[in-house]
C-alpha cells in the first residue's frame, strides 16, 4: 500500500524578504489543515483522499494575502482580479478547469466542481462565474479581493511602463512596500529587473491507494491584460496527473510555461527516461529557462511516492510532511523542519 504524501508550493517568484516570513507560515498552514484528509485512521476508518487533501491545501492558501491567489490576486490593467484554476486526478484523468473568473473565494473549488459535472473541461468568464454561483460558491463585492499589496504593486508596474521598460516579464509577486524606500540621506538605488517568472499556488498528493491529484491556483501577472489566460488552467502546462506516472503542479512566467508545455515534460522525462522526479524537474525546468529565458519551477509527485521540487527562479516556497515532520523551504537547496502539529 502507498504511503501517503502532500506536497505544496506558494509560488516561484522574485519574492522579497521581507516575505519569507509569511510565505513560510502560510505553507505549514495549508498542511496542516489538509494533511489530515490523508490518513484513514483520522477519517472514520475510511480511506485518505488525495481530492480532497489538494482542495483543502489550495483553499488555505487562497484565504492567505501572501499568496497569488484568492484573497492576494494580482490586477490587471484596469484594477480588477481575474483568477484561474486547475484539478486533475489521475485514476480515470478527470480535470476541471477555470479561467476568468471573478469575485469568488476559492477558484479551486470551482474547479472541482466542474470536473464532477463531467460534461465540460473548461470554463471561463462568465460561465466559470455562473457554474460557481450555481453549485453553492458566495458571490462577493466587487474588489473584495483587491489587497493593499496589489494596488502596490499594480501603481509600480504601471510607472515601469511609463518609463519605457518592457512589461514582458511581469512582476507576479507582491512588491516589499518597505524595500523601496531609502534609508535618510540616500537615494533610491536602480530598480532591479523584474525576475521573469510568475507566482501560483498549487499541491500535488497520493493517497493510500495511489490515486494521484494535482491542483493549482493563480491570480496571474500583474499589469495583464483584460482577457489574458496563463498557464495554470491548461492542462499540461500547469497542471496535470497521471496515476501511471506521476502529478505535476507548476509555478512561473505563465507565456514561457505555456510554449515550454512544462508539466507534460517533466512526466514524459519520468516515463520515457527513467528518471527520478527529483531529476525530471530539475532538468526540464533548466531547459525551458535556457530556451525561453522565463523561469519557473514545479513539485512532482512520482508513481511510485518520490517527490521533485525544483525551480529556476530566484525562489520558490515549498513543503511537505514526511515521517511527523514538515518540511519546507524557499532558496535554493536550503531545507527547514519541524515537528507536525494536528490543529486543534
Amino acid at each position: 500500500m502507498p504511503r501517503p504524501v502532500l506536497l505544496i508550493h506558494g509560488g516561484a517568484g522574485d519574492i522579497p524578504d521581507s516575505r519569507i516570513i509569511g510565505k513560510f507560515l502560510g505553507i505549514k498552514q495549508a498542511l496542516r489543515s489538509a494533511w489530515h484528509l490523508l490518513q484513514p485512521e483520522e477519517n472514520g476508518g475510511t480511506a485518505g483522499s488525495a481530492l480532497d487533501a489538494v482542495e483543502a491545501a489550495v483553499r488555505s492558501m487562497e484565504l492567505d494575502e501572501n499568496f497569488n491567489a484568492g484573497y492576494g490576486s494580482c490586477l490587471n490593467t484596469d484594477g480588477q482580479v481575474e483568477m484561474e484554476s486547475s484539478l486533475m486526478e489521475g485514476r480515470d484523468l478527470r480535470a476541471g478547469c477555470i479561467t476568468l473568473l471573478r469575485d469568488v473565494m476559492h477558484p479551486i473549488t470551482v474547479a472541482r466542481r466542474l470536473m464532477e459535472k463531467q460534461r465540460h473541461t473548461f470554463l471561463g468568464g462568465e460561465a466559470a462565474l455562473e457554474l460557481a454561483l450555481a453549485t453553492g460558491s458566495e458571490r462577493l463585492q466587487p474588489g473584495a479581493l483587491v489587497t493593499d499589496g496589489a494596488r502596490y504593486t499594480l501603481k509600480e508596474f504601471q510607472q515601469q511602463v511609463a518609463q519605457g521598460k518592457d512589461p514582458f516579464y511581469a512582476r507576479t509577486e507582491m512588491a516589499a512596500v518597505e524595500e523601496k524606500t531609502p534609508a535618510p540621506g540616500t537615494t533610491a538605488g536602480p530598480v532591479s529587473k523584474t525576475d521573469p517568472s510568475g507566482e501560483t499556488v498549487g499541491a500535488v498528493a497520493m493517497d493510500a491507494q495511489g490515486n494521484i491529484v494535482a491542483g493549482t491556483s493563480t491570480g496571474g501577472i500583474t499589469g495583464k491584460w483584460p482577457g489574458r489566460i496563463g498557464d495554470t488552467p491548461i492542462l499540461g502546462s500547469g497542471t496535470y496527473a497521471d496515476n501511471g506516472r506521476g502529478g505535476v503542479s507548476t509555478t512561473g512566467h505563465g507565456e514561457t510555461i505555456m510554449r515550454y508545455n512544462l508539466a507534460q515534460r517533466i512526466l514524459a522525462a519520468i516515463e520515457y527516461k527513467g528518471l527520478s522526479a527529483q531529476d525530471a524537474v530539475d532538468q526540464e525546468c533548466r531547459e525551458m529557462t535556457k530556451r525561453l529565458g522565463g523561469t519557473g519551477g514545479a513539485i512532482v509527485v512520482g508513481h511510485n511516492g518520490d517527490l521533485g521540487i525544483g525551480f529556476t527562479s530566484q525562489r520558490m516556497a515549498w513543503g511537505y510532511v514526511q515521517d511527523g515532520t514538515i518540511f519546507y523551504g524557499i532558496e535554493g537547496k536550503v531545507v527547514h523542519q519541524e515537528p507536525f502539529e494536528v490543529q486543534a
